[in-house]
C-alpha cells in the first residue's frame, strides 16, 4: 500500500509565487467591473460617516514616490475605517491652477507669460491639467485605491471656484482681507509674488559688506564720524532711508590710529578689531537710545539716513547698526511706518533696476539685475572710500520653491490677509489646541509658524488661476467693494467658471447704475491679479466638504507631508477661522518626505530618484504598499532597491503563512467541523489567544496610525509565532492523525480563525494579496474582503496564563533544537525525528511544569521521544531514538511491526489506516 496517499498533504489553489505586476491588474479590472467602492459605499449607507479629506495634489506630471506614500496612508486609513463600520467616503480631488502647472507648461511651449494671450492661454492650461488628471488617476487608481474616481474635485470646477471667491468676499467683507503696499517675497524669474509657504531656504553664497555712513557736517555733535553698517544685500543700498540701532545696546565711537572714527556696538568691537585688523581706543560710550535722530550721509546717493530706533537689532553679528530699505524687508518697512520713512522701490518685476523720477540711482546700476549689481556696488563704494571691508559669506537665503532661484524682497501694492485682523491670529491659535496632530510635536510646529508668520500676500502675477474678484474705478484707483457686485461675480462665476473674467469687460460684472463711491466715476477696470493658489486649495472645504452631500464639514481627518503646516494645513485653517470660525478638521497627521536609502534628497541630477511606475511593473504595488506602512513615517522614509528587497522578502512570509493555512483548510467546513474552545487542545487555544492578542495590538495601531507597528506586529506573529513554531509543530497532526480526528479538528480550528483574522488585517495594507487569499479561503464567489467587518476581538480567549506557559515552553525549545543542530552536524542523528531528547531537572517546580506537558513535548521540539528525569544539574541530551521508524509518519516507535498487515507503520498510523479518514491524494 502506498501510505503517502493516506496522508492529509496540504491542498490549495493559492501560488506561492505572487506574480503581482500580472496578477494585479486582472483584480483591478474586475474591482471596477462589480464597482466595488459603490457596492462598500451603499452597504454602510446610514453608518457614522468618517471623512478624510484628500489634499489635492497638482496635476503637472506623472505620480512620484512621495504621492505613492501619501495615497497608500490616506487608503489604509479609508479602508480600515470602512471595515470598522463606518462610512468612509474617499473623494480625491486636483489642484489644476497655479504655478506649477503654468510653469510646466511654460516649458512645453517654450514661451513666457509676455509671448501668450492669456485667454489662450488658460484654455491650454486647461487641457494641460486635465490631461494630467487622467494619467494620475489611472496612476493612483493603480495602487489599488478605492474612491470616487468618476466625481474628483476640481479646483478649476466652476462650482469650486465661485466657493474660492465666495470665501475671499466673505474675509474682505469681515475685515480681514486688505490692499496695501508691503515688502514682499518675489521670484524675478517667475514674475510674481510668493507666500511663506511657497519659500524655500536653500544655502547661497553672498558678498559681506561693512560700510560707513558718515554723520551729516554741522547736523550733529558726532560729526565727522561715521557709522558702521553691515550688509550682505549691498544692491539694497540704493533703497537705504535708515540706520537702526537698538535702544538698550551700548554703542562706541572708536577712534582709529588713523583718526577715524567708527560707531559700532559695544560688544563687537573684539570681532571688528580681529576683522579689520583695527588699531585705536574707545574714545565714547553712549546708549543706542541716545543716537537717534541723528542725521547721516547716504555713501554714494544725494540722500540722508536717518538713525532709529528698532529692537530687531543684535549685537550678536555685524555691527549692531543696520541698514533700512523699507522696500525690501518687513522689519524694514514696520520701522518705516513708525517713522515715516519713504518707501524707495527701483526694481521692477524681472528683479531689474530701473531709472524714475522719484528717486536716485546710478547710470551704472540702471537696468541691471539686482544679483549683478552687487559688485557695482561695491565697487562705486571703494571709489567714494565708503567701503571698510569685504568678504563673501554662505548663509541660508530664500529661493522661488518651483524655479530654485533666490528671491528678493519688494515692496509692492498686494492685496494680504491680515495675520492679526479680527485677532485671526490669537482665535486660530486657539483652536489649534482643540485638534489632533499626529505626532504631537505637529501642534508645537504650526503654532509657531502661525505665531511668527506675516500677513499672507494673496496676489499673483500670474496667467493661470483664479483672479481676485476687485474692481477699480478706472478715475481714481480705488476699489469697489459692494455686495451686488460682489454677488454678481459669485454667479458669473458659477455659470461660466473664471474665464469669463479675463474673456469679459469690467462692465459685464457691475450694475448699470453703479458709480464710485468716492469719484462718483461709472468706468471701472478689473483686477489683474490671480489669487494664491494656496488660497484655492485652502478653500476646499467650502467647495468640497460644504457642498458635497456625501462628505460633511468639518472632516475627520487631513493626512499630507510634513511641509503642510507652512502650507494647506495652515492656509486651510485661517480661512477656516476667518469664514466660519472653526478648524476644517479635527485631527491632522504628517508623514515625512521620501529619501534615498543614504538619507538624500531624491533628484533626477543626483540619479537617485525611484519611480513607483518602476517598482509596480517589477515588485508589484502590494510590495510598494507594504514598504509604505513598514516606514515609520514621521520622519523622512528611505527607500532603495536593497529596501525593497528586504520588503519583498517580508511580503513572501506573508503569502506564504497564508499559503500553508489555507493548503490546510481544504476538508475543513467551520460551521460543521469547528470545536469548541474548551475541547481544543491547549497549544490550539494558545493559538487562539496569541491571534487575539495580535488582533488587539493591530487594531491599537490603527487607531493611532501606526502603521509600521501594524506591519510589524503581524509580521513578528507570522515568523515567529506561526512558521518558526506553531505551524511547524502542527505539521504532523495535520498530515498524519486522522482526518476527522478531535486533534486535527483542533488545529484546524485555530487555523482557520487564525486565516479569518489576519486576511482582514492584511486587507488596508496589501489589498491585492488579501482580496486573493480571501477568496481561495471563503470561495471565489463570496464578496470582497473589503466589504467585510473588521474581525471581532474575543477577550475570552486572550489568556495570559496560558501564553506564559507555552513561552517557557518555547524557551526550552530553542535550547533542545540547539543540542539537536549539534548532533545532526556531528552526525549521531540525521533528522530530529530519528531522536530522543532527554531532559534532566534539577528544580522541582520546572519539573512538575514539563511533567503536565510530556506528552505534548516529542510535538514540541519535533522528536520521536521525550523523557524526562530529576536531576543534579539541568541538562539535555540528545540520543537516537528507540524503536523503529514508522514509514507514513516518520516517527520512531516500538510499536512499528506490531501489527503484521502494517508491519511498517506504528500504532497510530494503524488506527488511522484502518480508520479510513483520509484523502487520497492522485
Amino acid at each position: 500500500m502506498d501510505y503517502k496517499k493516506t496522508l492529509n498533504l496540504p491542498k490549495t489553489d493559492f501560488p506561492m509565487k505572487g506574480n503581482l505586476p500580472a496578477r494585479e491588474p486582472i483584480m483591478l479590472a474586475d474591482w471596477e467591473k462589480q464597482d466595488i467602492y459603490a457596492k462598500i459605499r451603499d452597504k454602510r449607507k446610514g453608518a457614522k460617516k468618517y471623512v478624510l479629506h484628500d489634499g489635492p495634489p497638482y496635476a503637472n506630471g506623472n505620480i512620484h514616490i512621495g504621492h505613492a506614500l501619501n495615497k497608500t496612508l490616506k487608503d489604509i486609513v479609508v479602508k480600515f475605517k470602512t471595515m470598522q463600520g463606518f462610512d468612509a467616503p474617499y473623494v480625491p480631488g486636483w489642484d489644476c491652477h497655479g504655478m506649477p502647472i503654468e510653469h510646466q507648461l511654460f516649458k512645453e511651449i517654450k514661451k513666457t507669460k509676455h509671448d501668450v494671450d492669456q485667454v489662450k492661454f488658460r484654455k491650454m492650461a486647461r487641457e494641460f491639467a486635465m490631461k494630467y488628471v487622467g494619467i494620475q488617476r489611472e496612476e493612483f487608481k493603480r495602487l489599488g485605491i478605492f474612491g470616487d474616481w468618476d466625481n474628483p474635485y476640481l479646483t478649476l470646477d466652476p462650482q469650486y471656484e465661485r466657493e474660492v471667491i465666495a470665501s475671499f468676499n466673505k474675509l474682505l467683507g469681515d475685515g480681514y482681507i486688505y490692499r496695501g503696499l508691503k515688502p514682499i517675497n518675489w521670484c524675478a524669474r517667475c514674475e510674481t509674488a510668493l507666500a511663506e509657504a511657497e519659500v524655500e531656504y536653500e544655502d547661497h553664497l553672498s558678498p559681506s559688506i561693512y560700510v560707513e555712513f558718515k554723520v551729516k557736517p554741522r547736523a550733529s555733535s558726532l560729526e565727522p564720524r561715521g557709522f558702521l553698517v553691515w550688509t550682505t544685500t549691498p544692491w539694497t543700498l540704493i533703497s537705504n532711508v535708515a540706520i537702526a540701532v537698538h535702544p538698550q545696546l551700548d554703542y562706541v565711537e572708536f577712534k582709529t590710529d588713523k583718526d577715524e572714527v567708527f560707531i559700532f556696538a559695544s560688544e563687537l568691537l573684539p570681532k571688528l578689531e580681529e576683522k579689520f585688523k583695527l588699531k585705536g581706543k574707545v574714545v565714547k560710550k553712549v546708549k543706542g537710545s541716545q543716537l537717534e535722530n541723528n542725521i547721516t550721509r547716504h555713501p554714494f546717493l544725494g540722500r540722508e539716513s536717518k538713525v532709529v530706533l528698532a529692537d530687531f537689532v543684535s549685537n550678536e553679528e555685524g555691527t549692531g547698526c543696520v541698514h533700512i530699505a523699507p522696500g525690501h524687508g518687513q522689519e524694514d518697512y514696520d520701522v518705516s511706518l513708525k517713522y515715516n520713512l519713504p518707501v524707495i522701490m527701483p526694481v521692477d518685476d524681472k528683479g531689474r533696476f530701473k531709472k524714475s523720477r522719484d528717486y536716485e540711482i546710478p547710470d551704472s546700476i540702471a537696468g541691471k539685475n539686482i544679483f549683478d549689481a552687487n559688485k557695482e556696488v561695491i565697487r562705486i563704494l571703494k571709489d567714494k572710500n565708503a567701503l571698510m571691508f569685504s568678504e563673501e559669506t554662505q548663509h541660508s537665503y530664500p529661493h522661488c520653491w518651483r524655479c530654485k532661484q533666490p528671491l528678493l524682497f519688494r515692496a509692492t501694492k498686494q492685496w494680504f490677509v491680515g495675520a492679526d485682523k479680527n485677532k485671526l491670529r490669537s482665535k486660530t491659535l486657539n483652536e489649534i489646541k482643540k485638534i489632533k496632530w499626529v505626532p504631537a510635536i505637529g501642534e508645537k510646529r504650526i503654532s509657531s509658524m502661525i505665531e511668527l508668520r506675516p500677513d499672507w500676500c494673496l496676489s499673483r502675477q500670474r496667467y493661470w488661476g483664479v483672479p481676485i474678484p476687485i474692481l477699480y474705478c478706472a478715475s481714481c484707483d480705488s476699489e469697489i467693494i459692494d455686495k451686488k457686485v460682489m454677488k454678481n461675480i459669485e454667479e458669473l462665476f458659477e455659470k461660466h467658471g473664471s474665464d469669463v473674467w479675463f474673456s469679459s469687460d469690467a462692465s459685464r460684472f457691475v450694475p448699470k447704475d453703479l458709480k464710485c463711491p468716492k469719484c462718483k466715476a461709472m468706468e471701472f477696470k478689473k483686477e489683474m491679479d490671480i489669487l494664491d493658489v494656496w488660497f484655492e486649495s485652502g478653500a476646499s472645504h467650502q467647495g468640497v466638504l460644504k457642498l458635497r452631500k456625501d462628505l460633511g464639514f468639518p472632516a475627520d481627518l487631513y493626512l499630507e507631508g510634513s511641509d503642510q503646516h507652512r502650507g494647506w494645513f495652515q492656509t486651510s485653517l485661517l480661512i477656516g477661522m476667518g469664514v466660519v470660525g472653526a478648524a476644517p478638521f479635527k485631527n491632522v497627521l504628517t508623514h515625512g518626505f521620501v529619501v534615498d536609502g543614504e538619507g538624500k534628497k531624491m533628484s533626477k541630477s543626483a540619479g537617485n530618484v525611484i519611480a513607483p511606475q518602476e517598482v509596480i511593473s517589477k515588485k508589484g504595488v502590494d510590495v510598494l504598499r507594504l514598504w509604505a506602512s513598514s516606514s515609520s513615517y514621521f520622519d523622512d522614509v528611505k527607500i532603495s532597491e536593497e529596501i525593497l528587497q528586504r520588503t519583498v522578502d517580508s511580503y513572501r512570509k506573508f503569502r506564504n503563512t497564508a499559503k500553508f493555512l489555507l493548503g490546510n483548510l481544504y476538508d475543513f467546513d467551520y460551521e460543521k467541523d469547528a470545536l469548541n474552545a474548551k475541547d481544543m487542545l491547549e497549544i490550539d487555544r494558545w493559538a487562539l489567544s496569541r491571534i487575539n492578542t495580535v488582533l488587539k495590538n493591530v487594531t491599537s495601531a490603527y487607531e493611532r496610525f501606526m502603521y509600521h507597528e501594524v506591519t510589524s506586529c503581524l509580521y513578528r506573529f507570522c515568523i515567529i509565532d506561526m512558521s518558526s513554531f506553531y505551524l511547524d509543530i502542527l505539521k504532523d497532526r495535520l498530515y498524519t492523525f486522522g482526518r476527522r480526528s478531535k486533534a486535527r479538528r483542533s488545529a484546524q480550528t485555530a487555523i482557520y480563525r487564525i486565516m479569518d483574522v489576519l486576511v482582514r488585517c492584511l486587507a488596508p495594507l496589501i489589498p491585492f494579496t488579501a482580496e486573493e487569499m480571501y477568496q481561495h479561503f471563503m470561495g471565489r464567489d463570496s464578496g470582497s474582503v473589503h466589504a467585510e467587518e473588521w474581525p471581532k476581538l474575543d477577550e475570552r480567549f486572550i489568556d495570559d496564563k496560558l501564553e506564559e506557559s507555552w513561552n517557557r515552553l518555547r524557551q526550552l525549545r530553542e535550547k533542545a533544537l540547539k543540542a539537536l543542530e549539534e548532533k545532526r552536524a556531528s552526525k549521531v542523528i540525521g533528522s530530529p525525528l530519528d531522536a530522543k531528547i532527554k531532559l534532566y531537572i534539577k528544580d522541582d517546580s520546572e519539573y512538575n511544569f514539563l511533567a503536565q506537558y510530556l506528552n505534548e513535548l516529542p510535538a514540541l521540539f519535533i522528536v520521536s521521544q521525550v523523557e524526562l528525569e530529576k536531576a543534579k544539574e539541568d541538562a539535555i541530551e540528545v540520543v537516537k531514538s528507540d524503536g523503529e521508524k514508522c514509514s507514513r509518519c516518520w516517527n520512531w516507535s516500538a510499536s512499528v511491526g506490531e501489527e503484521s498487515g502494517h508491519p511498517s507503520l506504528c500504532k497510530r498510523c494503524v488506527d488511522v489506516v484502518a480508520e479510513g479518514s483520509w484523502v487520497c491524494h492522485e
